[in-house]
């Protein structure tokens, strides 16, 4: 993993549905779809792909006005192309907003992250689609983000960042005698240490064991003179009652 990066570098759909990106089978059905679809990027868009921003999580009322009275703070813009439904016309919730220059794309995309427009906090990134390899869009599977009621989770975006992976050592087993002679021999000694303990335990306990008998015998002695004791007190009362 030295080539790890939290943010994807080249789109593929088995990574972006890992936390960490080293997951080797996908774990859902849209993974399958996107690692077999052949997308193709839309040529009907213009513009330089890598002077554009993508702005998502729009208010549904807002428009093309509004995003050019917010976005123009940062730079002069070229374009912006809010998408709509092909049928109805309402807005889907995002657009693309082309700018100039790299100056402007660079500070909008660092300052207008999170920005509050018409009570909405708005999602800004850079376009994917036509400047990252291998991307797939997210209805067909891919795409970054996603809700967790889905369970369509997407990581390697700006969004939801990959997760640095936990990378455990290769201990080698060595419970069948596996490994250096050194180690074999260790162990042997420290079995034959076990052994000569184990025959020390039980010769001490044999010496105790008639300790043990005399404080037995010497308990239950005790007991019966209590007993005794109690006895004679008892027919003492009652010849006083007499």
């Amino acid at each position: 993993m030295n080539d790890w990066a939290p943010i994807a570098k080249e789109y593929d759909p088995l990574k972006a549905g890992s936390i960490d990106g080293t997951d080797e089978e996908p774990h859902d059905r849209a993974i399958w779809r996107a690692m077999l679809a052949r997308y193709v990027p839309n040529k009907g868009v213009t513009g330089d792909p890598h002077l554009t921003l993508f702005v998502a999580r729009l208010n549904l009322q807002t428009t093309e006005e509004k995003l050019k009275e917010v976005f123009s703070r940062y730079g002069d813009i070229r374009k912006i192309r809010l998408v709509r439904d092909l049928v109805t016309g309402f807005s889907k919730g995002y657009a693309f907003i082309e700018y100039k220059e790299e100056r402007a794309l660079l500070k909008a995309h660092r300052d207008a992250n999170r920005l509050v427009i018409d009570q909405h906090e708005i999602f800004v990134d850079f376009e994917l689609e036509r400047t990252l390899k291998g991307w797939i869009p997210r209805r067909l599977g891919g795409g970054f983000g996603g809700k967790k009621e889905s369970g369509q989770l997407r990581f390697g975006g700006r969004d939801r960042p990959f997760r640095k992976p936990i990378n455990l050592p290769n201990v080698k087993n060595d419970f069948y005698g596996e490994g250096s002679a050194e180690k074999r021999n260790w162990s042997r000694e420290g079995t034959r240490d076990w052994r000569t303990r184990d025959r020390d335990h039980e010769r001490s306990r044999d010496k105790r064991w008639p300790e043990r008998e005399r404080s037995w015998t010497w308990g239950e002695s005790e007991r019966e003179r209590d007993s005794k004791e109690e006895r004679s007190r008892g027919r003492e009362r009652k010849d006083r009652d007499r």
